[in-house]
Parts: structure tokens; C-alpha cells; sequence
């Protein structure tokens, strides 16, 4: 089966009456977990970008409390995952923003992780990687906003 792209099935929805389109977004919610969790965005949480954020970090803060501190390779295991929930929860919503305020929570609350993260080299590594993409993320951003993330990026440096 060849898959075609974006814009062929865009034109082909265009033809499409509307009980086939709801048709085909129920068949679509119920094949993965991403794509029912993309719907529920759209439908339920796009319009308030602030309650998705904080819903989000409840989510994280979950996460980060479950994590096995017993060794530095459960605790790296762990927070990959967490980085790479963000990175889905991310993508839900298009606004760079949006990315940039859960990737300084994240980054916040590896700081406060007991065992510091900064004594190991990895997980050093992955904190350093992810302020250089706070960095280039916030600079694409509006002056205003550019001036207060930055403010958070040195509030975590220190």
C-alpha cells in the first residue's frame, strides 16, 4: 500500500461530507494512544494553553516522584522517558512557548533531584543538552519573552 502525502488527503477531505470526517477522527482516535491523546488536546485543552501547561506538570511532577533514585541508571532510564513525554505533549500544541516553559520545568526539577544529577556524567550531559535547546528555543521568540525565560534559564543556572 502506497502512502500518500499530506496534501492528497487534504484535498481528499475537502470532498468528504461531515459524518464521514467524524467517521474517520473516531477510527483514527481509536487505533493509537497518540492520536486519541492529539484529539483530546484539540477538542478539550487547546483553548487554554495555561490549564494544559499545569496539567502537563502535574503529570511530570507524577513522573518524577515515581522515579527509583536507588541508582543512577533507573534514575537515567526514568527521566528519559519524562523527556521524551514532553516532548510528545510538545508537539500536541504548536506554540514554542509551551515548549519552552515544560522544558525549564523539567529542567528545575532535575536540580532538585536527590542524588544531584550533576554527579553523573550522563545525566550531566543530558541537563547541559537540554539548556543549549532552552537557549536556541528562546531565542525565536518575542523580546518580552525572550527577557523573562531568560530569567528562568539563569535562575537555574545558579
Amino acid at each position: 500500500m502506497k502512502i500518500e502525502s499530506i496534501v492528497t488527503i487534504k484535498k481528499e477531505l475537502k470532498h468528504l461530507p461531515k459524518e464521514d470526517l467524524l467517521e474517520l477522527c473516531l477510527r483514527l482516535g481509536k487505533f493509537k494512544k497518540e492520536n486519541k491523546a492529539l484529539l483530546t488536546y484539540l477538542l478539550f485543552e487547546s483553548h487554554d494553553e495555561d490549564g494544559y501547561i499545569a496539567s502537563v506538570k502535574s503529570t511530570l511532577d507524577e513522573l518524577f516522584e515515581g522515579i527509583n533514585t536507588d541508582s543512577y541508571f533507573y534514575m537515567k532510564k526514568t527521566i528519559r522517558k519524562i523527556l521524551r513525554q514532553i516532548r510528545v505533549y510538545s508537539r500536541y500544541s504548536l506554540k514554542k512557548t509551551t515548549e519552552v516553559e515544560l522544558l525549564l520545568y523539567f529542567c528545575d526539577r532535575l536540580n532538585e533531584l536527590r542524588p544531584s544529577i550533576h554527579r553523573n556524567r550522563t545525566l550531566s550531559n543530558l541537563y547541559e543538552r537540554q539548556i543549549i535547546s532552552l537557549k536556541k528555543k528562546i531565542s525565536v521568540l518575542h523580546e518580552d519573552l525572550q527577557y523573562d525565560y531568560n530569567l528562568q534559564l539563569e535562575n537555574l543556572n545558579s
